[in-house]
């Protein structure tokens, strides 16, 4: 709170008048960045092809990962820090963020008519993740460019559903 009073030029003192504690610091940072994010994927073009939006949507994930003091996705981060809090309201946010995107995607690709869209959102949301982890390790955004790939092949071939899983929340 310190480094975070000095840098925003206010004494710690205004800075816990507004955030009484490092942990709701945290968790309006992290609302505020989701706004922000959500707000910026819903400006992007929806491309009518699934094709297109696939490469769109891998696109700008390399493109993020080029950035030079790229560090992850911070939604991911925060999660894997507290995960012995489980009921940390920074964690709440992760989740809900992670929901919108997820349901972005599935939006997307119902309007480029793929059928069962909320199902390879899902499988897309788990290729995106496996390449911000591979990117951020190897420090190579091939990782986006190999998803792009597999998620393609799942707008190909449509898998039959899975059953429910009774762990799912």
């Amino acid at each position: 709170m310190d480094d975070i009073s000095a840098r925003a030029g206010i004494t710690k003192r205004a800075l816990y008048q507004h955030f009484p504690s490092k942990d709701d610091l945290i968790t309006s940072a992290l609302a505020r960045s989701s706004e922000m994010a959500i707000d910026r994927m819903r400006s992007f073009a929806r491309p009518e092809r699934a094709e297109d939006l696939i490469d769109s949507f891998f696109g700008q994930l390399a493109d993020w990962a080029s950035k030079p003091k790229w560090s992850g996705a911070g939604f991911t981060r925060a999660v894997v820090e507290l995960a012995d809090l489980r009921g940390h309201p920074a964690r709440a946010i992760a989740r809900q963020h992670k929901a919108a995107v997820e349901q972005w995607i599935a939006d997307a690709l119902a309007s480029a008519r793929v059928p069962a869209s909320s199902e390879r959102a899902r499988e897309i949301m788990l290729l995106m993740e496996g390449a911000i982890a591979l990117m951020l390790i190897h420090g190579d955004r091939s990782y986006a460019e190999a998803a792009a790939r597999a998620a393609k092949r799942l707008m190909v071939k449509t898998p039959k559903p899975l059953a429910a899983s009774k762990h799912r929340r």
